[in-house]
């Protein structure tokens, strides 16, 4: 196994670079992933890993996930404690990195006409993405659809989701109100999330076929123009004086719904 132990070796600065930048990874169509267990649940999964980063500490430490990596992994180098702390994204870094191959599912050519999804046009915090990431599988959406906003590949989005992302049908849709035509088109229900009285409660909705719930920005909430575009509007009743929920909070709430 190849040593590394300089901070500016190339194939380290590219993959700082690479967690950095949504645009590189677009571009390359790779994405970078921290964590012993995060990038042996990616092997497992299937992810192709092009290259794999390991402390000589996390060797040992972490052998049984190490091994899962490097079985999947054709290049594999082992990094000095100065160049781990140079990837690092966390204080308490494991000293296990991978690069690895994105999977990308675009428009509406995997959506299943009886399946159950949530869309969401335009989330900004990786964190909210990467929770509602682990709603969706943890409550058996059959996929996710992600209207522009963070990148599902975003660092803080991979590490939130804690692996869901990596398992969970992803399906890209910039334009999030073209996939909702198609869906439209397709016989299934598609429901935009409001905090509106006019709105009908999400509890009352029947959830028998092919549904798409949208969820909007956490501060703008959903377009008017993917509004217009669904066949319902829906809300989640609240009590007190809150106006709105978190956006995470909401996802995990609809998509119960969506399963219930």
């Amino acid at each position: 196994m190849e040593k590394i132990t300089s901070r500016t070796n190339d194939k380290i600065k590219y993959a700082v670079r690479l967690g950095e930048s949504a645009s590189l990874r677009k571009e390359a169509g790779e994405f970078f992933l921290e964590g012993a267990r995060l990038c042996s649940d990616a092997a497992l999964t299937g992810i192709e890993i092009r290259q794999a980063f390991f402390t000589g500490k996390a060797l040992w430490k972490y052998a049984d996930y190490v091994d899962n990596i490097v079985k999947s992994c054709g290049i594999c180098y082992e990094i000095s404690a100065e160049v781990s702390q140079k990837l690092a994204g966390t204080e308490k870094s494991q000293g296990v990195f991978c690069i690895c191959a994105e999977r990308r599912h675009n428009g509406g050519g995997s959506l299943d006409p009886s399946g159950k999804y949530l869309a969401l046009e335009n989330l900004q915090d990786p964190a909210n993405l990467g929770a509602i990431c682990r709603s969706a599988e943890a409550l058996g959406l059959d996929g996710l659809i992600v209207g522009g906003g963070c990148d599902i590949y975003n660092p803080k989005a991979l590490r939130a989701a804690m692996g869901s992302s990596l398992r969970l049908n992803i399906i890209s849709a910039p334009a999030l109100d073209g996939l909702i035509d198609k869906a439209n088109s397709m016989g299934m229900l598609t429901l935009a999330s409001v905090p509106r009285s006019t709105a009908v409660d999400i509890r009352k909705v029947s959830m028998g076929g092919g549904v798409i719930c949208c969820v909007g920005n956490e501060g703008s909430g959903l377009s008017e123009q993917v509004i217009e575009k669904c066949k319902m509007q829906v809300v989640i009743p609240m009590n007190g004086r809150a106006e709105s929920f978190n956006a995470a909070a909401a996802a995990a709430i609809l998509a119960w719904e969506l399963k219930r």
